[in-house]
């Protein structure tokens, strides 16, 4: 079993705004919109990669599809600006902390400790 993140209260307030924002045309998907939203919540705050998604959301492929879909027809911008407007305080309450997903150092663009700093180098920031 999944931790779940929006409870009865806070999926109304979610399925209120992704009313005004989402296009009803095409077939109806596998998922409930409930459910890949808790999909992608998951993989948010756990860092996963998408292949890591669990079985209990459907199949990842499927979640990654339809995430993109909404990425192109732009419905999660929209969404988002709807949530902003007021109308969900809950939505307030929601982020994710990018600190909680360790790094290492060079990932983040960290410079080396050995690398020499050069003459030109100084001389350019004067």
């Amino acid at each position: 079993m999944v931790r779940r993140i929006l409870s009865d209260k806070g999926w109304k307030q979610f399925e209120d705004a992704l009313a005004m924002v989402q296009d009803p045309r095409g077939a109806p998907p596998d998922l409930s919109a409930r459910e890949f939203l808790e999909a992608v919540l998951y993989l948010a705050r756990t860092g996963a990669p998408w292949r890591d998604l669990p079985v209990e959301f459907g199949t990842w492929i499927s979640v990654y599809m339809r995430f993109r879909r909404w990425e192109e027809s732009g419905v999660w911008r929209k969404m988002w600006e709807v949530l902003q407007q007021g109308a969900t305080p809950l939505a307030l309450q929601l982020f994710v902390d990018s600190t909680s997903i360790p790094v290492h150092p060079h990932a983040a663009g960290a410079r080396k400790k050995t690398a020499r700093i050069r003459l030109s180098d100084v001389r350019a920031a004067d």
